[in-house]
């Protein structure tokens, strides 16, 4: 009923509205937005213009029950004299950590623009990194990566934002675009994993899943790539730590994971990180924020800060005497948006005495307000500020969304080992053992609750699997106790990895071992002489050398989503052929980091100890078929052209079964003015053979991704000879050489 009275008002007010012509031109919905945000910053006083760079939480503060901090309760009512209280007739820039229902996104929305002088909406932002909050629930990041599936990640995205919008979400803050150079670091599971090319590739796929074709649809979200950048790369892994590189490599490898997002689509928003490089708090620093994301490569969208990231400025990285100065330099520097740093009053009070007294310049204050302004205006918000509160129902958890997210588990699995042809398993056998922490528990990853979806864990996977066999669970924790219940077994599956609380945001690990008694518990069941499956969920690389050597069989599951434990016995028992590759190196252990695989070639040197090459490489996965790659072929056209080298490979589907494979591209330019990396992914293709099927996959690489960061600080494609190798992992051996001519 609310919602009727709302919409009914709102038609009631549109037709005593003027006629077009007599508007102001930021209300007229066919005036160019750029006049609109003219006409409308002309009319803003200071007030209201910082108003527009505020961050604002909901849940706790403009209704009348929460469930937690963060979400208001599915029945709870939008209480007006919160929002008074709250924000006055200033308005609001954004409103986060409420996660609405339609109806309560309608009510609080059409409070603001009618409370505030010049009817400006406000924009709701949340979370969404794998699923939008009970909506369905998608594969952790890591695991989406390890499809390589570029066409599925779009999927994902446009399924999340299709969840979220029709509850009147407009901003999700996702997807995440570090490099995950660090595996000791708990947020890996939330990355594409260590390449920028693969991140780039399915970043911008991501992007345009979320953002559409057209922002003011009813199913789109803006897209915020984060956290721009180079946080993936903390010294000694921890969060928000330092990193520490140069232009060169900054350039080179950690902003090509987000470019594409950027430059190719157009995301509009971005996440300034807590961290400083070289010395330069991100949040400070106008080289990235205005010189490159905005000068060179044309972001038209606006920078939010990680939350607490400009008052770190002050307490943490003391380049701030005060919270003015560090209001002040984070605006000047580019910051568009707070994110909960300094409470309201403090941050706004900031931002209208620095222009009182000349600290900072105007024009950065209105470059910020335009880029908000800009956000709203493209989003359709002046013209349809709210959403329909039937479309929720249709979309909300579709079987459309819930087969996106059953694809995706099954794509991303990734056998890592396989001796004698151990898996699949034959589906008549009769007594199962399945042991470990991981076997009766759905993980799902960061930024995701456990109790969400239809949940189905590994053990249920099975049960639904082969229905006829006789299945024994035990969690593992006594392990003699478990010993005596795996004797009798003709399988056992070993659920290990993490859960959460180790892995995620905050939880950085000294160790990549097998956690708790976990490693124990694996040794003492392969010693009872019965084949055993080690199936994996984790969010970040392990290290397992003992396991490599002596488990027959290895199942990377990574967080597979809701419908991760149908996936897994899929796989197991064969229904489903594996086929995910990895997205990040697995050391062989911690003191071999950084183990990443696309390092200069000057790193030679070995351990006494150890030969210093990954346990499972990057690109690495096997498949319950096998493939063989021929007529290898590359067509380079002259510098000048500027056209894309074309090259050619021939993959044929060799073994028993028909199965997908990841033909992967590496590059290498053999003499060059600075270092480059032994080789580097620059093209991939997920593709499906039958039996003994053949096919040509091309790569087109751009001479774009030839060119180097060279010691003048350009961009340039060198001529010179390359070498491509290509197949399917990252030491793939059939290469030939060709020459990129002046």
């Amino acid at each position: 009923m609310m919602v009727g009275l709302l919409c009914g008002s709102l038609i009631s007010a549109a037709s005593q509205q003027p006629t077009a012509s007599a508007l102001p031109t930021y209300k007229q919905s066919q005036a160019l937005i750029e006049a609109r945000i003219d006409d409308l910053m002309h009319r803003m006083t200071i007030e209201e213009k910082v108003r527009q760079l505020d961050l604002y939480s909901g849940a706790k503060e403009l209704v009348d029950a929460h469930s937690d901090d963060t979400h208001a309760t599915p029945t709870a009512t939008f209480v007006p004299a919160k929002a008074q209280a709250l924000f006055g007739t200033l308005g609001v820039g954004g409103i986060h950590d409420l996660y609405p229902t339609p109806a309560q996104a309608n009510a609080i929305q059409q409070w603001v623009m009618a409370h505030n002088r010049l009817g400006i909406p406000a924009l709701f932002v949340e979370e969404a990194l794998h699923g939008y909050d009970t909506g369905t629930v998608f594969p952790a990041p890591i695991g989406l990566s390890a499809t390589w599936d570029v066409a599925l990640a779009q999927e994902t995205a446009a399924s999340i934002a299709s969840e979220a919008r029709p509850r009147g979400v407009d901003m999700i803050l996702a997807p995440v675009l570090d490099l995950a150079r660090d595996p000791r670091w708990g947020r890996v599971e939330e990355d594409f994993g260590e390449d920028p090319y693969l991140t780039g590739q399915l970043g911008l796929a991501y992007v345009r899943g979320a953002q559409g074709s057209s922002l003011a649809s009813d199913r789109n979200v803006v897209a915020e790539p984060k956290h721009f950048a180079g946080h993936g790369s903390p010294e000694g892994g921890t969060n928000t730590s330092p990193v520490h590189m140069g232009e060169r490599e900054l350039r080179s490898v950690m902003l090509k994971g987000f470019e594409p997002a950027f430059r190719d689509g157009h995301a509009m928003a971005t996440m300034a990180a807590y961290h400083e490089i070289d010395g330069i708090p991100v949040t400070a620093d106008p080289f990235l924020l205005k010189k490159v994301l905005r000068d060179e490569w044309g972001f038209q969208g606006f920078v939010l800060s990680d939350l607490g990231a400009i008052e770190r400025l002050y307490k943490v990285h003391h380049v701030a005497a005060t919270p003015k100065d560090a209001v002040c330099l984070a605006i000047r520097s580019g910051v568009d948006m707070q994110f909960y740093d300094f409470a309201h009053d403090v941050f706004q009070q900031a931002l209208v005495d620095c222009i009182h007294d000349n600290t900072l310049d105007a024009a950065d204050l209105d470059r910020a307000v335009r880029s908000v302004l800009r956000v709203k205006f493209t989003l359709g918000l002046f013209d349809r500020p709210l959403v329909d509160p039937d479309l929720s129902a249709r979309t909300y958890r579709s079987q459309a969304h819930l087969a996106v997210s059953l694809r995706s588990s099954r794509e991303s699995m990734t056998l890592l080992k396989n001796d004698k042809g151990l898996l699949p398993l034959s589906k008549s056998i009769s007594r199962i053992a399945v042991i470990g922490p991981n076997a009766n528990v759905a993980r799902y990853g960061d930024y995701e609750k456990e109790e969400n979806g239809v949940h189905l864990s590994l053990l249920d996977g099975l049960h639904k699997e082969v229905p006829q066999a006789r299945i024994v669970f035990d969690d593992g924790k006594d392990i003699a106790s478990t010993l005596n219940r795996v004797r009798e077994a003709d399988v056992i599956i070993l659920a290990l990895g993490e859960r959460q609380g180790i892995s995620g945001e905050g939880f950085d690990r000294s160790s990549l071992d097998l956690p708790d008694n976990q490693e124990q518990l694996l040794e003492a069941v392969v010693a009872t002489g019965r084949p055993v499956v080690l199936v994996l969920e984790n969010g970040r690389p392990l290290t397992l050398p003992w396991a490599k050597e002596h488990v027959p069989a290895i199942l990377e599951a990574w967080y597979p989503g809701e419908f991760g434990g149908q996936a897994i016995a899929e796989t197991l028992f064969g229904d489903n052929d594996p086929a995910g590759r990895l997205s990040v190196s697995f050391p062989r252990s911690i003191g071999q980091l950084p183990d990443f695989y696309n390092t200069d070639p000057s790193r030679k040197q070995k351990y006494v100890d150890d030969d210093g090459k990954a346990l499972f490489p990057f690109g690495f996965g096997l498949s319950y078929t096998s493939f063989r790659y021929a007529h290898l072929l590359v067509l380079a056209p002259p510098v000048a052209s500027r056209e894309a080298v074309h090259v050619s490979v021939e993959v044929t589907n060799v073994g028993e079964r028909e199965g997908d494979e990841v033909a992967q591209l590496y590059l290498r330019q053999n003499t060059s003015s600075v270092e480059t990396p032994e080789r580097s992914l620059k093209g991939f293709s997920r593709i499906h053979l039958k039996l003994h099927e053949a096919q040509t996959v091309t790569f087109d690489v751009p001479q774009s991704e030839l060119a180097i960061w060279n010691a003048e600080g350009k961009w340039v494609a060198e001529p010179g000879t390359f070498t491509v190798w290509v197949g399917g992992n990252s030491r793939a051996e059939l290469t030939t050489n060709f020459m990129l001519k002046p």
